[in-house]
């Protein structure tokens, strides 16, 4: 204990008052906020009669698996799932590859142009994809491209935000010097960017990855209307035909759900760290 704290343990009583409040806000918050998923997977697991039930109950009184069987053996739950991954795995590799690039070129290199090229990008981030999304339909339909991996992938192959993201780590954490360093010694510009620059960015084109990921996995509209078949639906469109116009099967669509939360939690998880080192260092939490 501080000499100050000696002098004053009223104020030691208060600053810990303070915190068990805040700790006990922030645990009920975070109670609220993990309520929704735990209810998502009780309702995988009850029977129609105690889903309708209220209150609702948390622990199933008679658990069963006739939901999860349902929708296994009647949907094609593991191809949307399968779409869903390979979407999404090819936009994060699409908008982490374009992102490194970009922001690289944008933060260090003195081009004509690159300021108004720069205004341009950052100028798109804020207009919602829905704005232009039925000209570019109307363009993947003209050419021929709907019920196809590359119409599917065309919105999602370049994040404005991501490039932002890098410029402005590149920008404020890599030096000058150590690039004009590697110049003298006659290294090329593509091997600075591969052995200097990519191995620097790792933290925050880790938590650009996770974000690219997490925006294909859950991307709805666009892949509603450009694969029309159900066997390329996405699982966010898949997910949708428990959902009728006058009913919702909570039962299977909580089954089916929980089941989809598999991959995304496991990709989560293997990038957790990245993610988190990534926050850090580019101030993406402010």
């Amino acid at each position: 204990m501080s000499e100050h704290e000696r002098e004053h343990p009223s104020v030691v009583g208060q600053n810990g008052a303070v915190g068990l409040v805040i700790d006990a806000v922030l645990g009920v918050v975070s109670l609220m906020m993990l309520l929704p998923l735990v209810f998502l997977i009780s309702n995988a697991f009850k029977t129609p009669p105690e889903l309708l039930a209220w209150p609702p109950t948390v622990i199933p009184h008679q658990p069963t698996l006739e939901n999860i069987v349902s929708v296994l053996r009647e949907t094609p739950l593991f191809r949307w799932i399968g779409n869903s991954l390979i979407f999404a795995t090819l936009s994060t590799a699409s908008i982490v590859s374009t992102s490194a690039i970009a922001g690289y070129v944008l933060g260090k290199f003195d081009l004509p142009g690159i300021p108004v090229i720069f205004g341009v990008i950052i100028a798109t981030a804020v207009v919602p994809f829905e704005v232009y999304m039925i000209p570019l339909y109307l363009n993947v339909q003209s050419a021929g491209l709907l019920n196809t991996w590359p119409g599917l992938l065309v919105g999602y192959l370049i994040m404005s935000f991501g490039i932002f993201l890098v410029w402005q780590y590149v920008m404020t954490s890599i030096p000058d010097e150590l690039l004009e360093a590697a110049r003298v010694d006659g290294a090329g510009e593509l091997w600075i960017f591969l052995r200097i620059v990519l191995p620097l960015m790792r933290g925050p084109l880790g938590a650009l990855a996770v974000l690219a990921f997490f925006q294909a996995w859950t991307a709805f509209a666009w892949p509603l209307v450009v694969m029309t078949n159900k066997e390329t639906y996405t699982l966010e469109v898949g997910l949708a035909l428990f959902q009728t116009g006058f009913t919702v099967d909570i039962g299977r669509l909580s089954a089916a759900a929980a089941l989809a939360l598999v991959p995304s939690a496991l990709f989560f998880s293997l990038m957790r760290r990245n993610f988190v080192r990534g926050v850090a260092s580019s101030g993406l939490k402010e």
